[in-house]
């Protein structure tokens, strides 16, 4: 999944009436600059933290709080992050989620808290999405070759399309209140749709602990924001345009207190004999996605529910995308590629909450 995100937020004072002599302009001019003096927000200098953490980088910015020390703060942040990625990460062999993936039993595995409150997450949306976020997955990504392994010399046969989706399922996996299970011991778990929103969830309640109510946390893409800047405006975001050959806003937006998460089609692709194949697969077919949605937003409390209905939307295509936000409550933006170029869609509960620049 992927965003770029802007923040800034001009503001224009506009004159209305040219004075006819000079000493009235600069009475003018004097008087206007101390009402706006003295009705601005003082401007506060944000703190700004940054790091490497699960294979990208996080960025926090907050309006700092009285007798913080940033260095113990970011000292936190960043054992935070390395306990989650130790939880949840595939590409570190020895993580909890790793040697679940590695347990060729039918037997419960204990698992920590943290990571069942993400798998039990995985599965709701699972469950609502009719199983179009599946975190199990990551067979039918890798035969597509859109995982660790390269992509495939010739596309697979419908035959071992169908022989991998026996290995793929949300209902082969099987959670306790401490503890997961497989109903197939190959059953694979991949996490990257969810788990970095859900770290993204965690820092922001770290932060709060410190009493820092005005905050913005984004890791690789995912994020959450707060209050406001130290201006005193609102935090604004910039939806990247879903364009692989280049980089610009599609919209810019403001989202209260929430956490936003974009999916998108259009650059982690490749073309073969004038075919698209796209790196988002279709649990239901085993084949990835056709339709013409490039993009999917959503705004929601929690950045982990965020980043995986992102991806359990555009998956769905537009129609259903759209039945199933309105159906939740949730906002969402959805953009799909026209032949006249790029068209917006979006929910009833984005058109309530989300102020559009």
């Amino acid at each position: 999944m992927t965003v770029y995100k802007g923040l800034y937020a001009p503001f224009f004072i506009e004159l209305k009436y040219i004075m006819r002599t000079f000493l009235k302009v600069r009475f003018l001019i004097i008087f206007i600059s101390t009402i706006l003096t003295a009705c601005s927000p003082a401007m506060v200098q944000e703190s700004y933290l940054t790091g490497p953490t699960m294979g990208t980088t996080y960025n926090i910015k907050f309006v700092p709080v009285d007798k913080l020390d940033e260095k113990v703060l970011k000292k936190q942040i960043d054992q935070l992050l390395l306990d989650i990625n130790q939880l949840m990460s595939t590409y570190i062999k020895d993580s909890e989620l790793s040697q679940f993936n590695q347990w060729k039993s039918v037997e419960p595995f204990s698992m920590s808290l943290q990571t069942i409150e993400v798998l039990k997450e995985a599965k709701r949306l699972g469950k609502i999405s009719a199983g179009l976020l599946d975190v199990t997955v990551g067979p039918l990504v890798n035969l597509w070759g859109f995982g660790p392994q390269s992509r495939p010399e010739k596309i697979p046969s419908d035959k071992l399309i169908q022989a991998t989706r026996q290995l793929v399922g949300l209902e082969k996996l099987i959670l306790g209140p401490t503890w997961a299970s497989k109903t197939n011991p190959n059953l694979y778990v991949d996490l990257s749709t969810i788990a970095k929103g859900y770290a993204v969830d965690q820092v922001t309640q770290l932060l709060k602990t410190y009493k820092i109510e005005n905050l913005l946390v984004e890791i690789g893409g995912e994020m959450r924001v707060s209050g406001v800047k130290g201006s005193g405006e609102a935090w604004k975001i910039a939806i990247e345009k879903p364009e692989a050959e280049q980089r610009a806003a599609q919209e810019i937006i403001s989202i209260g207190d929430n956490a936003v998460a974009t999916s998108g089609d259009y650059r982690i692709y490749y073309e073969q004999d004038g075919v698209r194949y796209s790196h988002l697969i279709d649990p239901s077919t085993g084949y990835p996605i056709t339709h013409n949605v490039v993009s999917v937003t959503v705004i929601h409390p929690s950045s982990m529910t965020a980043d995986g209905l992102a991806t359990a939307l555009i998956v769905m295509g537009k129609e259903k995308a759209l039945t199933l936000a309105d159906k939740y409550d949730i906002a969402v933006l959805l953009i799909t590629k026209e032949k006249d170029g790029f068209k917006e869609y979006t929910s009833t509960k984005f058109t309530q909450l989300v102020t559009v620049h």
